[in-house]
This record gives structure tokens, C-alpha cells and sequence, in this order.
């Protein structure tokens, strides 16, 4: 039997020998689109190049594109399990020409792809045009033989397709396979085309117009084709299924939930395995693609898939996580089309294994509540919201999972009831953070986030995208439109850019639309934890409300940014490995030229201890292990022993980054784990080299260590190399012999000074140099006095003067003062004989008050003081005598 896999590479092997450019699968969450929740289509990636905004190097593609539909406005995650052909996950394989062939090559390739390479019977084909495209039907005919009663005509937007409202557009035309009349239903256009005999297998659309308002449409300068044909129906039909849950890509994956739940693939509970199987698919993709898990937007469109295929394994009588035990066989079937799958396997079965564990503890108290309000109600009643509310808001239900649960017993949901519950949720939640305190001015964020919801942030794996314009402010007010020059701040719907928390600055950037505005971001905040501001200037054009924009991350500064970062985790461990685990983290900066921590540490940090953290650092750098992202709820992550590094508030669930391979001292576990909703590395080599700048004391307990990485510290160590060599030529030696140069020199100044001062006061003391003209010695009412006003002596050198002065003296007062840079120093002494009549300490304080100075203080024979204004050392002296006079 021909496989899935073989019919995926049949098709882009036969494209790619009819010229076409192979290319990958673009990811489920959308860069280009900001209008899409997940990539729903072939032509997505491409929708840049149909609108002439983008050119590559090739003029035609093929390729096979991951698809989901399970949120916004294609969503069929309801059906999924319960009919044929829907799925949340499917693959869309398609050929593409831009500008390149048009319909009859297009026509030519598809036909013989189906009859000849695959083989499919032409008998049981048939096509659709749109009714007023003759050329099409004309081309089917002479192309594919196919008779008029083959070819029908439909007059519905079923065979025209558009962009939007204005844009590209352009007649379709479907091919249909007839699976036999044993099944019911008809052609399309019938009245029984909505049974499943006729099942299109392929759309062509032959893009040739261009829509410019609702009356005017144009020719497109270059037609081109954008094709699809789902991998899933076409593998039913090449395998003679008439059910796509039959066919080896999903049956595999039905049959391994059997063996795991040990059930009957094919029993009354059939459709839980279907179920099982295609939101497993889903699961793993979007995980594979960065999504994970989460409350708000397409985290929780993945959650609400994950909880029902996990209520679904619940339902098969399995108590204990099993849907993360399929993983395998999933990657084994998909991985080698999709390498990202294989890559991601690790996270994809964390990540549904916790998450199963999560629910399960709530699942089967929800599921008694939901048993005893139905019991309550007729055989198809209908659910009181508020219950539905509670299941949600208590046990982690979304509506869609009551609804199913429901839908097998034939009842429904007050849904109107359950959003007057939220609502009134929503509105409580809005007073309380309104009385808390909070400034007014933050009112207009809160008001912003509950009309327009969180900010979907795209950044963990981009720094690229395409956002839509919710919101403009100016001046803190809303507006609808901003003009060149004008200072705003922007919401979009979702963003690359990072918004300032955990110690990281937010991304700075350039945003710009395909009308020529043009927004230079200048920072990035994140309000009220999840609505993501963009303040900057308008460059060009005119910003509007609604408004699509290309947004770009400034890649050198995200790089250094996420550099930094990723450094201050593995800097974190190394200092609790050096110092001890008391080590925690008070305070951080993550910028683009440096990082700074600030840790508890009652003392400094050693040379010694500065360099073995640098040392371990830059050894975990070297090994250039992954670095891993997982989410946790806090207490799990804790379990584990990650470190909430950056003090936040923290949420229900939480990213948890590990890094550093395995512990090298060890051999198990992780070098660091923290709880971090950051920006990282992809690997610690990609930190490039670390640098302690400095270490210091900020608070009593509190040391500061500032450091660098990546070209930051090269130009901090080549900045230090050039002072090294530019001190050591100064120095007049080698930079190798600088540091014995710098020590002579040191003592050899040492001795030097000791020499003059000695000789300073020498000379102060014999009253030579430095010293005043007045008299050495003057006799104060039979008592002597030496008073001297010295320049040139430092007031360090006016005590030993005075000791000097005093052997030399025998008997006297000595009073001496030195004026440096118009400031003074005062020192009075008294010798032996005299201490009993005079107190030194009394006397240098009335000095100093007339030097404009307050107290002073020493013993009695030998007391020091200061004042501001040296220009009344006269008076001081004057002072000092009157109190000598009694």
C-alpha cells in the first residue's frame, strides 16, 4: 500500500521536476499574516510575493504545508472526531506560480499528477469553474477530455476566491473524486452535495484580478496560481478510504492510543481515538513551532486542544498522563518530513505530560460536578452558563470541552450565561486593580487590555512579523490616526518586540507598511503583564488604527540583549557555587553593553573569587550546550529547584529555562535552572566570552557585579590591553614587567614623601620655610607661644611638627596652622609643665571657631581642628592668646 509519506514526496518530486523550487513548511504561527491566528493554508508564506510587497530567486513553488484550524475564524476543532474529513491539523500540499504559467500549465500539471503518476481513475473525476469562467471550462476540455456534464459551472464565492476586501482575487476550479454510489450524496451544485460521495481533492486558483474598492476590478499585470490539496483526503482516496481517520497517518497513531489506553480502536468509543489522534497532531506541531500552553490567545487555543484530547483519554477509562506516550509514534510517522518534530520530541512530551498531570487533578472533580448538574436537567436541556462559567474558572474547562462532553448526550450550553460570567469576572477584576492604589494614568492600559486582550509576543522565536495597529495614543489619549512626527505609543495583535520586565530592556526596532509609514520604535513595555506597548516616533506616512505593519527587531541589540541575559543565569550559579547558596538575586540590569546583579553577599567578592566565577562562566560558554525553555507551574518548577532569578510576580504557569548541559561536576540534571520569561541564547556558546567589569558594595549586605559578554567585552579587554600598554610605556618596561615596575616605583615614592615631610617639619619647627614672618616665640602673660600659619605642610604633618616643636621648646604653647587651598587645619599643643593651667582641646576650639569651624578635639596636651576660611588664621591665633590672658 502506497503510504502518506510516499504520496507527500510523489508530489514534490513531481514538482520539482517540472521546475517548481521545493520549499519547507513556513511555521503554524504566521509572520506575514497578522489576521491569522495559525496558518490555514499553502498560499500563506507566500502572500507577500501574489501582492508584489515581496521577490525571491524562484518564480514557482511546491510545497507541503503544516496546517491548523482550530481558532478565530476557521475553526474546526467542534467536528473534529465526528465526521470524515475535519481536522484541527491537516497538510496542504500545493504548486504556485508567481507571474510565471497560468491556468492551462496549471491545468496540464494537475491532471496528469492525479491519472498518470498517481492513477487515480479519470472516470471518477470530475471538475467545478467559477460559471463565468468559460476560458477554464474550454482548457478542462481540451486538456482532460472531460465532457460538459463534468465540468460544472458554479455562480457562488465557492469558485472565486479573494484576499480580502480588496486585493488579489481570482475564479477557482476544484477537482472532485466520486467514491461510488454506495455512499450518499451528489455532484456539486446538487441538491445532495453536502453528502460524501463527491469529495474535492484539489483547488485551483487562477489569480488574475485585482479587487481596488467593492465596484473596481482590474487585471493583475501577472496571473498567477496558488493551489491546495490536502494530503489527508487524497492519501483516503490512493488508499481506498473513504474516511480519513482510516488512512496510515492517522491510524497509526488511533491504534498506539488503543494499545495504551488497552481499548478498541474501532469500539463505541471510536471516536475518542479519532479525537485523540488528530489534536495530538496538532499538539505536537504547535509545540514544535514555540506555542505553549498558556491562558491567553493561541496558548490557550493549544490548551483547549490538549484538554480535550486528554478528556477523551479520560473517557477511555485511562486515570494516568498517556497522551504524551504517543509522542514517539507520531515523530516516527511525521519526523522525517518535519524534522522540527524530532528536534522538539523532549519538550513536546514534558510539555503534554505536565500538562495532562495538571488537568487530571481537576478533571475528575469537574466531571462530578458537570454529572450532577446534568442529572438535574430533561434528556436535551440546556446547561446553565454560570456552571459552565465555574467549570471554567475552577477546574480549567474551556466551553468547548462542556460542549463536547454534552454533545454526545444530546444537550447544550446557555452560552449567553456563561459570557455574562465572564463579564461580571472581568469587571470585578477591573474595580479591584482600580482601588489598588495604582496611578490614574496606568487606567487607559487596563481599558486597553480588557477590550483588546493580551499581546500575542512572537519573540522567543523571531525578531521578524507582521502585526495589525488596535490601538494608537498620543498625548496618553486614543486616537485612530498619528501623522509624521508625532510621538505615540502602539498596540498591536502581535509582536516580535520584548516588553521591558525581568530586569531586560525592552526591543527597539523600526516598524513600517507596505503604504510607506514608517515608526521608529525606541522601547518596549510590557503593562499589566500582558499588553505590550510600543512607544517611538512616526518617521513617515500616517499610522492608522487597523493598519497592517512589518515589524523588525533591532537584531544587534536583541542578540546582545539576549547574550547578556543568558550570562547573568549561568552568572548566578557560579557565584552560589563560589560563595555559598545564600547568594540570591536582589536586583538586575539586562542591557545591551552590559549586565548588572546585584546579589546577597555580606562581604566583597576576592580577586581570587572574581576569577574563578569568571573562569566557570566562560567554561559553561565553551561547552556550547542547548538551552532549554520549558513551562511549569511555579511550584513544579521550584520542585525541581529552578530559581525565580528576577523576583517577578509569577502566574499559574511560568517558562523555565535551563542551561549548561549536564551539571560537569555531577553528571545529571542542569548547570542552571531558573524561572524566566526572558530572552535567550540558543546555545551558551552564542554568549561568546563573559567579563567581570566590577564588584562593589551597594547596601549593607547588598554587593553590585557588573559584567559584560559577547563584543561588549571584547571592547572592554581591548580597551584594557591598550591602558596596559600605554601604562607600561609610560613606565618605560614590558607590559609583563609592569607590574614590578609599578611596585618599585610605589616604594620609591613611599620613601620619598616620608623624606620631605620629615624635612618639612623640620624646617616648620626652626621657623624656615613654609613657616610664617611673626615671631617664633611670644610671651602671653609669662606664658610662651609659638603660633606659625604654614603653606606647604599637610595637615597630616602638623601633629608631629608640634612634637617636634615641643622637645624644642621645653616650655610653651605651640599653635600651628596650615592653609591648604584656602581651607584650615588647626593643631594646638601643650607642653607638660603647662597642662594643669591650659587644655589643648579648649584652646583649638576657640581657634577653630574663628576659623569659621565647629569643635575640634584630641587630650589635653594635644588637640586638632578645622575650619573653612584659612584667611582668619590670624584671628585664631588672637583667640588662643586672649584665652592664654585669662
Amino acid at each position: 500500500m502506497i503510504t502518506g509519506n510516499d504520496i507527500r514526496r510523489e508530489f514534490l518530486q513531481y514538482f520539482a521536476k517540472n521546475g517548481h523550487e521545493v520549499v519547507d513548511s513556513s511555521p503554524l504561527v504566521p509572520r506575514n499574516d497578522p489576521t491569522l491566528m495559525f496558518t490555514n493554508a499553502g498560499m500563506v508564506q507566500f502572500k507577500n510575493l501574489f501582492t508584489g510587497n515581496e521577490t525571491r530567486d524562484y518564480t514557482r513553488a511546491a510545497t507541503s504545508q503544516k496546517c491548523v484550524r482550530a481558532g478565530g475564524k476557521h475553526n474546526d476543532l467542534e467536528n473534529v472526531g465526528y465526521t470524515a474529513r475535519h481536522h484541527t491539523f491537516f497538510e496542504m500540499m500545493g504548486n504556485f506560480s508567481f507571474g510565471d504559467y497560468f491556468k492551462d500549465q496549471a491545468i496540464e500539471l494537475a491532471w496528469n499528477l492525479i491519472t498518470k503518476e498517481y492513477g487515480i481513475d479519470e472516470k471518477r473525476l470530475l471538475v467545478t469553474v467559477y460559471s463565468e469562467d468559460e476560458e477554464a471550462a474550454g482548457l478542462w476540455r481540451r486538456i482532460a477530455g472531460l465532457s460538459d456534464d463534468r465540468i460544472i459551472r458554479i455562480s457562488t464565492s465557492d469558485n472565486f476566491w479573494s484576499m480580502g476586501p480588496t486585493g488579489p482575487c481570482g475564479p477557482c476550479s476544484e477537482i472532485f473524486y466520486d467514491h461510488g454510489d454506495h455512499i450518499w450524496g451528489g455532484p456539486p451544485g446538487s441538491p445532495e452535495e453536502d453528502g460524501d460521495r463527491f469529495v474535492e481533492i484539489w483547488n485551483l486558483v487562477f489569480m488574475q484580478f485585482e479587487q481596488l474598492d467593492e465596484q473596481t476590478r482590474i487585471n493583475l499585470p501577472k496571473p498567477s496560481i496558488d493551489t491546495g490539496m490536502g494530503l489527508e483526503r487524497i492519501t483516503a482516496v490512493m488508499q481506498g478510504k473513504h474516511d480519513n481517520y482510516d488512512i496510515d497517518l492517522l491510524r497509526t497513531i488511533i491504534e498506539a492510543s488503543a494499545d495504551v489506553t488497552s481499548t478498541d480502536p474501532d469500539g463505541d468509543l471510536a471516536v475518542s481515538h479519532r479525537v485523540i489522534a488528530d489534536h495530538l497532531r496538532s499538539s505536537a506541531f504547535l509545540i514544535a513551532d514555540g506555542v505553549l500552553p498558556s491562558n491567553e490567545g493561541r496558548g490557550y487555543v493549544l490548551r483547549r486542544i490538549m484538554r480535550r484530547a486528554m478528556r477523551h483519554v479520560h473517557k477511555l477509562g485511562t486515570k494516568d498522563p498517556a497522551l504524551f506516550k504517543l509522542v514517539p509514534t507520531l515523530t516516527s510517522m511525521m519526523g522525517a518530513a518535519f524534522p522540527e518534530l524530532t528536534r522538539a520530541e523532549a519538550l513536546i512530551t514534558e510539555t503534554l505530560k505536565l500538562e495532562e498531570k495538571r488537568f487530571g487533578q481537576t478533571l475528575d472533580r469537574g466531571m462530578r460536578l458537570l454529572e450532577e448538574e446534568t442529572s438535574r436537567l430533561s434528556e436535551q436541556g440546556t446547561l446553565n452558563g454560570e456552571v459552565a462559567f465555574k467549570l471554567y474558572d475552577t477546574y480549567g474547562f474551556p466551553l468547548d470541552l462542556t460542549q463536547d462532553v454534552l454533545r454526545g448526550q444530546g444537550r447544550t450550553v446557555d452560552t449567553d450565561g456563561f459570557n455574562s460570567a465572564m463579564q461580571r469576572q472581568k469587571e470585578a477584576a477591573r474595580a479591584a486593580w482600580s482601588g489598588s492604589g495604582d496611578t490614574a494614568t496606568e487606567q487607559v492600559w487596563f481599558g486597553l487590555q480588557d477590550r483588546l486582550g493580551a499581546t500575542e509576543f512572537l519573540g522567543y522565536d523571531t525578531e521578524t512579523a507582521e502585526g495589525q495597529v488596535l490601538a494608537i495614543l498620543k498625548d496618553g489619549n486614543e486616537v485612530q490616526e498619528a501623522a509624521a512626527g508625532d510621538e505615540v505609543a502602539v498596540v498591536v495583535n502581535q509582536t516580535p518586540f520584548y516588553g521591558e520586565s525581568g530586569g531586560q530592556q525592552g526591543d527597539r526596532g523600526i516598524m513600517f507598511s507596505a503604504e510607506g509609514t514608517e515608526l521608529a520604535v525606541a522601547d518596549t513595555q510590557k503593562k499589566l503583564g500582558a499588553l505590550f506597548v510600543h512607544s517611538g516616533t512616526v518617521n513617515k506616512g500616517t499610522l492608522k488604527v487597523g493598519q497592517a505593519l512589518e515589524m523588525r527587531v533591532n537584531t544587534e541589540r536583541r542578540g546582545a540583549l539576549r547574550a547578556h541575559h543568558s550570562a547573568t543565569h549561568l552568572l548566578h550559579e557560579a557565584l552560589r557555587r563560589r560563595l555559598g547558596t545564600h547568594v540570591t538575586q536582589k536586583g538586575s540590569l539586562v542591557a545591551q553593553e552590559r549586565l548588572r546583579f546585584d546579589i546577597s553577599q555580606p562581604t566583597p567578592l576576592s580577586a581570587e573569587d572574581v576569577a574563578v566565577v569568571e573562569a566557570e562562566v566562560n567554561e559553561r560558554i565553551r561547552a556550547n550546550d542547548e538551552v532549554i525553555t520549558r513551562l511549569m507551574t511555579p511550584d513544579e518548577a521550584i520542585a525541581e529547584g529552578a530559581m525565580a532569578l528576577f523576583g517577578e510576580k509569577y502566574g499559574e504557569e511560568v517558562r523555565v529555562v535551563s542551561m549548561g548541559g549536564k551539571d560537569l561536576e555531577t553528571g545529571s540534571g542542569y548547570y542552571s535552572t531558573e524561572l524566566c520569561g526572558g530572552t535567550h541564547v540558543r546555545r551558551t556558546g552564542d554568549i561568546g566570552f563573559f567579563k567581570v567589569v566590577s564588584e562593589a558594595a551597594l547596601a549593607s549586605g547588598v554587593r553590585r557585579v557588573e559584567a559584560v559578554t559577547g563584543q561588549a567585552a571584547l571592547a572592554y579587554v581591548s580597551e584594557q590591553s591598550g591602558q596596559l600598554a600605554a601604562a607600561a610605556n609610560a613606565a618605560k618596561t614590558s607590559p609583563a614587567e609592569l607590574e614590578s615596575r609599578v611596585a618599585a616605583l610605589v616604594e620609591e615614592r613611599k620613601r620619598l614623601e616620608k623624606e620631605l615631610a620629615d624635612a618639612r617639619r623640620k624646617l616648620a619647627a626652626s621657623g624656615g620655610a613654609g613657616a610664617s614672618s611673626e615671631p617664633a616665640v611670644k610671651d602671653i602673660s609669662g606664658v610662651p607661644l609659638a603660633a606659625r600659619v604654614l603653606s606647604g605642610v599637610l595637615p597630616k604633618d602638623l601633629k608631629p611638627t608640634a612634637d617636634e616643636m615641643k622637645k624644642q621648646l621645653g616650655s610653651a604653647v605651640i599653635v600651628l596652622i596650615a592653609d591648604t587651598d584656602g581651607k584650615a587645619s588647626i593643631v594646638v599643643a601643650v607642653t607638660e609643665d603647662l597642662k594643669e593651667r591650659f587644655s589643648a582641646v579648649d584652646l583649638v576650639r576657640a581657634g577653630s571657631a574663628a576659623l569659621g569651624g565647629k569643635g575640634g578635639g584630641g587630650r589635653p596636651d594635644m588637640a586638632q581642628a578645622g575650619g573653612p576660611d584659612a584667611s582668619k588664621a590670624n584671628d585664631a591665633i588672637a583667640a588662643i592668646e586672649a584665652l592664654l590672658q585669662g
